[in-house]
């Protein structure tokens, strides 16, 4: 209760704890489902500041955001839910930041190879190549 009072967590986060502190495995799920009823633990609610937080602070992208909510087992349709409520605008915007930034670090005279290190790097920020193109080429 206290590990949860203090940042959002989600089942897997209190899996791995439990295990870390080689707590009785079968007493896992009882644990999981106390912390839920007491409402220390919402998969919803992980989720929603999750998303926030990684796009706000971090800058990343949606791919990268799904994949690492993936990688917790939350439920995909919580993941899709909430990457949707992220502003289409925003989104564009930070991208065209992230890759303006970027630029200025890069020191080659190629074009090409200019444009092959925006577009690797905004795709490790787990921005959709399509995106990256589309700003890239403007």
């Amino acid at each position: 209760m206290y590990l949860c009072s203090k940042a959002e967590k989600c089942k897997s986060d209190i899996r791995k704890k439990l295990f870390d502190w080689k707590a009785d495995p079968e007493e896992h799920d009882k644990i999981i489902h106390q912390l839920e009823d007491q409402k220390f633990i919402d998969e919803e609610r992980f989720v929603k500041y999750y998303v926030r937080d990684k796009f706000e602070f971090n800058k990343w992208g949606k791919i990268k955001i799904r994949t690492m909510l993936f990688q917790k087992q939350i439920p995909e349709s919580l993941i899709i839910n909430e990457l949707k409520q992220i502003s289409e605008k925003k989104y564009k915007e930070t991208l065209d930041y992230l890759i303006n930034q970027k630029q200025k670090s890069i020191k080659d005279p190629e074009p090409f190879k200019i444009k092959t290190k925006l577009l690797r790097f905004a795709a490790s920020r787990g921005f959709e190549p399509d995106l990256i193109l589309k700003i890239l080429n403007r």
